[in-house]
């Protein structure tokens, strides 16, 4: 991405993904004037009895689930900028399949959203793949950052894999961009060694941001 280290490679690049990547400066400079103020956070109850925590109230829903030494509130950095982008955005605490499962119902049946992407960092990898497997229809598209996993069975809405570059996730993040199913999958490395969340905190973190923002742009 310009301006950044990191390397973004698509499997199946379409006329629309390239148009979108190449405009992807003007598109930043875009949305930093018209960006107006944070979202505020507001706490939820999920149908399983779990808490979660919501940003924004966008046309196209997020879910975020973070990593095993994480909580839900530690995607706030990142949740206000995908919901400035145009999405509502919930990070259930719970991130196993079935929350997760029930997080989707929460923005189409409470907030009346027709599509949602899941995102899991690391150990919340596996709730994310868990749905992605089980229910594909809920699931407009799904990205993983520095996870891992079987994704032969997974549907073929679009995938995002994503790890830094110096990370062993790295390899895993590369085998599952070529093994699975759908013509629209794609692989991006950070720069650096970081691992999943620990990326926005490093040099690598404002071009994955980036990119996680223009991937879910894409499809919103």
């Amino acid at each position: 991405m310009a301006g950044h280290r990191g390397r973004w490679r698509l499997l199946v690049l379409v006329p629309a993904v390239a148009l979108a990547l190449a405009a992807c400066g003007e598109r930043s400079d875009q949305r930093s004037q018209t960006a107006g103020a944070s979202p505020t956070r507001t706490n939820v109850s999920l149908a399983t009895g779990s808490e979660a925590l919501l940003w924004g109230s966008g046309a196209y829903g997020l879910v975020l689930a973070h990593g095993a030494a994480y909580d839900a509130a530690s995607w706030e950095p990142q949740a206000v900028v995908f919901a400035d982008h145009g999405m509502t955005v919930l990070a259930p605490e719970q991130t196993d399949a079935g929350s997760l499962e029930a997080a989707i119902h929460y923005l189409t049946d409470e907030r009346g959203l027709d599509r949602v992407a899941l995102l899991g960092a690391s150990a919340g990898s596996a709730g994310v793949l868990g749905v992605g497997r089980d229910r594909p229809e809920l699931v407009d598209q799904l990205i993983l950052l520095s996870g891992s996993g079987d994704v032969s069975a997974l549907g073929v809405f679009p995938k995002l894999f994503s790890a830094s570059e110096g990370e062993a996730a790295a390899a895993d993040a590369r085998r599952m961009a070529e093994e699975a199913p759908g013509d629209w999958n794609a692989l991006y490395l950070a720069a650096g060694s970081a691992h999943a969340q620990a990326i926005f905190g490093t040099d690598g973190g404002p071009g994955l941001l980036d990119a996680l923002v223009k991937r879910l742009e894409e499809r919103r």
